[in-house]
């Protein structure tokens, strides 16, 4: 049991990408073999909305503010950077190192994507995008594709999908609060 807490709470070292399918959340057709993930919410409307969402979303005040620790020396989402997510209680906590494998820093869109590394719990990738309509409204798009990279996580089997989508529902909660200042 000693092993598992140490396993779990020790954050990872940055490593390679543990998957070969990187940038496919910027493309409309996720990998077979994968979990798949599409949340979509409605944070707003206005272009002072779509951009204070947007910097949230790229500057890591999303993720701080859902409860997770971020850990990143880039100040923002730029390709290549290193970022690890960790959730938990006390010691038990599972560290999710990532790299980031793409950006959109556009008029109407921004957002960005991360792809697993070596000793990340899942494997695969996970995009986070901003996008302001033609009418006005600021939507919140998380998309992501994973299957289990650690024992853990083929243990929890369907349970991680389900997570996956509860934390993607809080993420547009979160970003929703945050723009509501």
């Amino acid at each position: 049991m000693a092993r598992l807490i140490r396993d779990l709470a020790t954050p990872a070292a940055p490593a390679p990408l543990n998957y070969r399918e990187v940038g496919a959340t910027a493309r409309d057709l996720l990998p077979a073999g994968y979990h798949h993930l599409h949340h979509t919410v409605r944070v707003g409307r206005g272009r002072e909305t779509f951009e204070t969402a947007g910097a949230a979303v790229t500057t890591w005040r999303m993720h701080r503010s859902s409860g997770a620790q971020l850990r990143s020396r880039a100040v923002r989402a730029e390709p290549g950077a290193f970022v690890e997510v960790s959730m938990g209680l006390g010691p038990v906590r599972f560290a999710a190192p990532c790299e980031v494998i793409w950006t959109a820093y556009e008029k109407d869109r921004t957002g960005f994507a991360y792809g697993t590394r070596a000793g990340h719990p899942e494997r695969g990738e996970e995009s986070f995008v901003v996008d302001l309509h033609p009418d006005g409204s600021v939507w919140f798009t998380v998309t992501a594709f994973s299957r289990p990279a650690r024992w853990y996580t083929r243990l929890a089997g369907p349970l991680v999908p389900v997570l996956q989508r509860a934390y993607a529902r809080h993420l547009g909660r979160t970003l929703r609060r945050v723009v509501a200042g």
